[in-house]
């Protein structure tokens, strides 16, 4: 695979913005993106070529940080890629077509369906450029549903006892909008009691302490993954 090219949104801006290449931050995600988030799973986008030759989208109508020439849609949540000598991205979940695509065109969101790319997070900085080689280590990671309502829950199992979280901090570590907090209750109700009582709002009195979200993602590889011969695939 090779990366076939770059772009960043530097806070304040609407659009991507092309650049030669890119500073991934280990845990944090690109220099200077406006998604430059430690306790997001949505650090940067990666998308694939042959979704803009299907569908005759002009470019960087996906939005996308990294632009790859080989579809990586079928690569399962958890699977590391290397890009370059030393960066890596550990891939969490599809990214939605949201409603911003029509701009690019009418029905563009629908057209795309789930094939507008996939969310990541940096597991290893480093410097990327436009041409790099990207491989794949394979699934060396816990993986995440494309599912919200899924993530929403996973969250609450990874907390830890006797601990409580704000409703805007659970929906930034599932990786969805503030606007979702609304349909908390109501999803965490249907959860069962467990799940209703380890979610609430910010100005709601609890006993327990608030958990900031520690530790949730863990993106520490396996001691062999950084080895040459731990390179599974190479194209």
């Amino acid at each position: 695979m090779k990366l076939a090219s770059l772009s960043i949104r530097p806070p304040g801006s609407a659009a991507p913005q092309p650049v030669d290449q890119l500073m991934l931050i280990a845990g944090a995600g690109i220099d200077g993106d406006r998604h430059r988030e430690p306790a997001s799973p949505r650090q940067l986008l990666l998308a694939s070529s042959a979704t803009y030759g299907d569908l005759g989208l002009a470019p960087y109508a996906l939005r996308e940080n990294l632009l790859l020439a080989t579809p990586i849609d079928a690569l399962p949540s958890g699977t590391v890629l290397q890009i370059g000598d030393r960066a890596q991205v550990r891939l969490m979940f599809v990214c939605e077509a949201c409603g911003r695509l029509d701009l690019h065109g009418a029905q563009v969101a629908a057209r795309i369906g789930a094939r507008r790319g996939v969310l990541a997070r940096v597991v290893q900085g480093g410097t990327i450029r436009s041409g790099d080689t990207v491989r794949d280590l394979g699934p060396l990671l816990p993986a995440w549903p494309d599912d919200w309502h899924e993530r929403v829950a996973q969250v609450i199992d990874a907390m830890p006892p006797d601990t409580v979280i704000e409703y805007a901090l659970l929906a930034r570590l599932a990786g969805i909008q503030s606007t979702y907090c609304r349909a908390f209750p109501r999803l965490l109700a249907s959860l069962g009691p467990t799940y209703a009582s380890r979610a609430i709002a910010a100005r709601a009195v609890s006993h327990m302490r608030r958990w900031n979200g520690n530790r949730l993602f863990d993106d520490i590889l396996p001691a062999t993954a950084s080895e040459p011969d731990a390179k599974l695939d190479c194209c």
